[in-house]
């Protein structure tokens, strides 16, 4: 005979134990804070203020979701979020480096640009959930398409942004010690959080908008987006970043995480047009119109800069808003259709060969939908 008081007793137990288990990486994955030379350098920037960074052009509009009917909407909304199948990879090996520019999906944000001959790998994460812990947190909702000691030597890791689903700590840690090789350029700021994570300062280049550097012979530029940062309970301590990628003869454009504002046109005007834009489609609600582009506005942007080629990301893999799963590209198509812009969605892992497009698209997303 089981005593209930005992069943509660040890499913007490058991509770802290888990709830230790989660919390244990928690400390080290919020990363680290910029002191000395590093939070001086961040105090010379235009984009700081009042101990802060601040967007150029944006005063934060205020959500017209309430805490409440976010909530309601989370446990009570009837949209699809998830697909209803097997998400259809593409597994076949990346190391192969092809001549001219390919870019290739791995799901959400993380994309591997091959631009004449470098390899240069967006916003990777590996991790199961984009979380601080792999215990809770928004969970992938299809595997990666590829392990990370199965890409090719990368050259540079470019990041947006220092939110979990974009900068994931194990990803990071296992890509410095797979590829020593591998420089880390990002906003500044991020580098604090590398260093803490054992990336040696040597191998990290921390720009401000408008900054760059060199890697493999292709020039990565930090440009302005409209976002915000933070891994804790402080907001906006580092810097958010939209980028571009310049060859000698082709240009990649990656928008990070952003609202829509006057500075894709303006970065259509100083470095575009470009062969092929990478822009974010999902996780927009109108609680946060600034911080997030709708679908529609994600095409608008395709056209600011210049882009020959829109391929649509920050979709389709975390849970992160209340649209259904596959709204995102069904509402892009429609616009691009409109506005004469093409767009190609390929499968996560599929290698799209830029001067290839167009090519006749697969819906492949209908058929989990």
């Amino acid at each position: 005979m089981r005593v209930p008081g005992l069943a509660v007793a040890a499913g007490g137990v058991g509770l802290a134990a888990w709830l230790v288990r989660a919390g244990r990486p928690i400390p080290e994955a919020i990363g680290g804070r910029a002191t000395g030379a590093r939070a001086a350098r961040m105090a010379e920037s235009p984009e700081w203020s009042n101990g802060r960074f601040h967007n150029q052009q944006l005063r934060f509009e205020p959500s017209s979701r309430s805490i409440a009917g976010s909530v309601k909407e989370l446990i009570a909304g009837r949209q699809e979020r998830h697909p209803v199948g097997d998400v259809p990879l593409v597994r076949e090996p990346l190391g192969e480096l092809p001549e001219g520019t390919h870019v290739s999906w791995l799901g959400h944000s993380t994309v591997l640009v091959q631009v004449e001959g470098a390899v240069v790998l967006l916003d990777p994460v590996w991790s199961d959930r984009c979380s601080p812990s792999q215990q809770v947190g928004p969970r992938r909702l299809h595997p990666v398409p590829v392990a990370l000691r199965d890409l090719p030597p990368v050259d540079a890791v470019v990041i947006s942004h220092d939110h979990y689903d974009h900068l994931d700590m194990d990803s990071v840690k296992e890509l410095a010690e797979l590829r020593p090789e591998t420089r880390f350029v990002v906003p500044l700021g991020v580098g604090a959080h590398l260093e803490k994570w054992g990336i040696p300062t040597d191998r990290i280049d921390e720009l401000d908008w408008h900054e760059d550097t060199k890697v493999a012979g292709v020039r990565l530029v930090a440009t302005p987006a409209q976002h915000f940062s933070g891994r804790g309970l402080a907001r906006d301590g580092t810097l958010w970043a939209s980028w571009v990628l310049e060859g000698e003869s082709a240009k990649v454009f990656y928008s990070g995480d952003t609202g829509y504002f006057i500075g894709f046109a303006q970065v259509g005007e100083r470095y575009g047009p470009f062969d092929v834009a990478l822009v974010q489609v999902g996780a927009y609600d109108d609680g946060w119109p600034t911080i997030h582009m709708t679908p529609e506005h994600g095409v608008e942007a395709t056209l600011d800069v210049g882009a020959e080629v829109m391929v649509p990301v920050h979709w389709g893999t975390f849970n992160l808003a209340f649209h259904p799963w596959s709204e995102p590209i069904e509402r892009v198509l429609v616009e691009a259709e409109r506005r004469g812009v093409t767009v190609v969605v390929p499968r996560p892992g599929e290698r799209i060969d830029v001067s290839a497009v167009p090519f006749e698209p697969t819906y492949w997303w209908r058929s989990v939908t």
